[in-house]
């Protein structure tokens, strides 16, 4: 399948996590350009950026405070002439945080944050006549647990922003989807207190296809619908969760 993302730049949230990083590997090695955005950890964006690079691709590193839409606009001017920009990064809640004071907090970084680097990123696409927007998700948006508002609201709120550039932006050939992670395999899943090797393994049980979804499972994904394969897909939410939401 040609997914046409030769002479193409992405721009991915992100980046210097196991999610974001997996997704710009995939899309370097399907021709990309890729800046990869990050906000504090630039030695693993930069080590990220060497590997591509020294795999045959194209990256490079752009710092982005999601909080900022200065800094959103500079990470754009950064990265270059964008047409594909995948919202990864998430500011993860304090949990010793008061439910207010988390939620608000939540939605400037993870709400606000995201909407203003689209918004920021849009001109280009629509001056192109060619766009993809994906943002990433979470399942527990449709399958809640008990636990913190601040997460899964910010990330229900993107996937109703995701759902209002679909019908807006289409007929300037801009296509914007959602793709909704399952329990994923990365360092937090094994080494969070409130996770760990059990809850991997608890999971990895209840989901049919009898393991939790890899950060490349999330990068197939995202490559897909941030691609010229895509050609019709708008508007949409892909689980990548192995079934595990037809069981709950």
């Amino acid at each position: 399948m040609d997914t046409g993302l030769h002479g193409r730049t992405a721009l991915v949230t992100g980046a210097s996590g196991a999610i974001g990083g997996a997704i710009a590997r995939r899309l370097a090695a399907e021709g990309a350009a890729v800046a990869l955005a990050w906000h504090t950890n630039e030695r693993a964006a930069a080590d990220l950026v060497a590997a591509i690079t020294g795999q045959g691709g194209k990256a490079h590193a752009v710092r982005l405070d999601q909080r900022d839409p200065a800094s959103a606009r500079k990470a754009l001017e950064d990265a270059g002439p964008v047409t594909i920009l995948v919202a990864n990064a998430v500011q993860w809640p304090s949990f010793d945080a008061d439910e207010i004071s988390g939620l608000t907090a939540s939605l400037a970084a993870n709400v606000a944050g995201p909407a203003a680097l689209i918004d920021a990123a849009l001109p280009a696409m629509r001056a192109a006549g060619w766009g993809r927007v994906v943002i990433v998700s979470t399942d527990i948006v449709e399958q809640p647990m008990a636990g913190p508002l601040a997460y899964p609201a910010a990330k229900g709120a993107m996937e109703t922003a995701a759902r209002v550039l679909a019908v807006r932006e289409a007929r300037h050939g801009i296509l914007t989807n959602v793709v909704r992670p399952g329990f994923t395999l990365t360092d937090r899943a094994l080494t969070a207190p409130f996770l760990g090797p059990k809850a991997v393994a608890d999971e990895s049980a209840k989901t049919p296809t009898g393991r939790i979804c890899t950060p490349d499972d999330v990068a197939s994904a995202v490559t897909y619908l941030a691609s010229a394969a895509n050609g019709h897909v708008n508007g949409q939410v892909l689980s990548v969760a192995g079934g595990r939401e037809l069981v709950r």
